[in-house]
């Protein structure tokens, strides 16, 4: 590329001493005449533009042999010079070099950079340029003749990343990356070198990871979808029967996020039937019936059900469900499901249906807008929510902790899974279910709740054993076990016991993850 600018440099300044040199000539030979009507450098130059512009005023000719031979060859170049001009002005508007110069003009702004213009790509732009209104939206490709025109402005440039930097100069705010296709960081040849960039990456990818160290960050569409659904839709205390019809990438994920999550009441006992196929899920997380009742509805804790048997054939479980779950990775089957169900079936509770559009009258989730957006892909509350949670838990024991950018990423999920249970902590304070979005007043209201209730000992208890319950969860869904010293490489941990064998102290480490709620609530305001 630097090479390419210098030898056009080269040759702007040949053309350019050329032109002066001509002009020269022309000025000497005509001044030197007492006829000339050409005497200055000035006359000269405007009788050159006149010609070359191919205008030809006629107010100036010169009138010398050497003069006229200049003429000429002004009057042969001004044909090319105007194609040429034309050319030069058609190439800039049609390739890269108008987006280039408008890049150029907004180094100010926020810049978003997608390194395509696919679907998700434009609906995560659309959400982005809603909440920023800074934001300059950069499609890295031109757009292609079928796709549909943005209803934001937005600039397409076939530009890499470092291009991308390169224009922005470091001025204002780092810009963002995204990569939106699955596994697209592997890839894509514009990801090669993303980490030496000064950019946040935000990468779409399958195998669950999720760093947050670094400049790159990774996110998976499947967890963004049920992150979703349970905090659009969180689970009640009168729910008791929950059926998740299909098993693939977006059930699996609902039920991760239900298993990590959905801790309302220290005397739950949800039972979750399962339709699809779960013989590796179960085979990969071995240690959930320690916690779980599996395969066998329980009045005393959650149970896992998983059936070998069609959904169709459960007539009594569809019709005594609260909930039924329709997530099958295929759409159109998932409406086929919702319309058998609705035709020839007695449902008396809800029926939540995944559809990657809005569905009106339909209780849906899963749609692009509430999927791709800045608070699932970028996450900021989430995270300052996660690294808040480390702080106060490292100031509330006396061992040694690690701090954020120490810790590796099962232990960075622990402090998110922590964060994402936030919602539900509030609505068991506020003893209040129509909450389904965090907001700073109800965050604030369900701190004080706890500050004043936290005192009476049977109520202290019951918080500490809530959160013991959704750690154990955790480390349990990863596969960890009991251990009389902690040993992160052996997966064993002193603290995986029931409740009513964990030391004092251990019990008041579970005491962090609800005063957080006071340093969270100052944050979001």
């Amino acid at each position: 590329m630097k090479v390419r600018k210098n030898i056009y440099l080269q040759l702007i300044v040949l053309v350019g001493l050329i032109y002066l040199v001509l002009l020269m000539i022309l000025y000497c030979s005509e001044s030197s005449s007492s006829n000339a009507m050409i005497r200055t450098f000035g006359d000269a130059l405007w009788y050159s533009l006149v010609t070359l512009t191919t205008v030809g005023y006629g107010d100036l000719i010169p009138v010398t042999p050497v003069g006229h031979a200049v003429g000429m060859i002004f009057l042969l170049l001004s044909a090319g010079i105007m194609v040429t001009l034309f050319g030069a002005v058609l190439s800039f508007v049609t390739s890269e070099g108008l987006p280039l110069l408008m890049l150029s003009l907004q180094r100010h702004k926020n810049w978003y950079y997608f390194a395509d213009c696919g679907v998700e790509s434009r609906t995560l732009a659309a959400n982005i340029y809603k909440e920023d209104v800074s934001a300059l939206i950069i499609f890295g490709e031109k757009r292609g003749a079928q796709s549909e025109i943005p209803d934001f402005p937005c600039i397409y440039v076939n530009a890499s990343p470092d291009q991308i930097v390169e224009k922005k100069k470091e001025r204002g705010t780092k810009c963002k990356v995204f990569l939106m296709k699955e596994n697209d960081i592997g890839v894509n040849s514009r990801a090669v070198n993303l980490h030496d960039l000064p950019v946040e990456v935000y990468a779409r990818t399958t195998n669950g990871r999720d760093k947050l160290s670094g400049n790159i960050n990774f996110f998976h569409s499947y967890e963004c979808c049920a992150r979703q659904y349970w905090r659009s839709k969180p689970l009640c205390l009168h729910e008791n029967i929950i059926v998740l019809i299909g098993f693939g990438n977006y059930g699996q994920s609902i039920l991760e996020r239900a298993i990590l999550n959905n801790i309302v009441s220290v005397e739950q006992h949800v039972a979750y039937h399962i339709f699809g196929d779960v013989g590796e899920f179960l085979a990969v997380h071995y240690r959930l019936g320690e916690l779980f009742s599996l395969n066998e509805e329980s009045g005393e804790r959650d149970s896992l059900i998983f059936h070998d048997s069609s959904w169709a054939e459960s007539h009594s479980i569809l019709e005594r469900a609260e909930r039924i779950i329709i997530c099958v990775d295929d759409e159109q089957e998932g409406w086929s499901i919702f319309w058998t169900l609705h035709k020839y079936y007695r449902i008396s509770g809800r029926i939540d249906l995944r559809s990657s559009r809005k569905a009106p009258g339909i209780s849906y989730f899963g749609a692009n807008e509430d999927i791709y957006t800045s608070q699932q892909i970028i996450r900021t509350d989430l995270n300052k929510a996660a690294v808040t949670i480390n702080e106060i838990f490292r100031k509330s024991v006396s061992y040694p902790t690690l701090g954020w950018n120490e810790l590796d990423d099962f232990h960075r999920q622990s402090k998110i899974a922590a964060a994402d249970h936030l919602l539900m902590k509030t609505r068991i304070l506020l003893q209040d279910e129509t909450i389904t979005e965090l907001s700073s007043s109800a965050v604030k209201k369900a701190y004080e709740r706890y500050c004043k209730t936290k005192y009476k000992e049977d109520v202290r208890e019951t918080y500490r054993k809530l959160d013991h319950m959704r750690w154990l969860r955790f480390y349990l869904f990863y596969n960890w076990s009991y251990g009389a010293v902690r040993d992160d490489e052996a997966r064993q941990h002193p603290m995986l016991c029931p409740y009513e064998e964990l030391t004092p102290e251990q019990r008041h480490e579970r005491d962090a993850a609800w005063e957080l709620m006071g340093n969270i609530s100052l944050a979001m305001e």
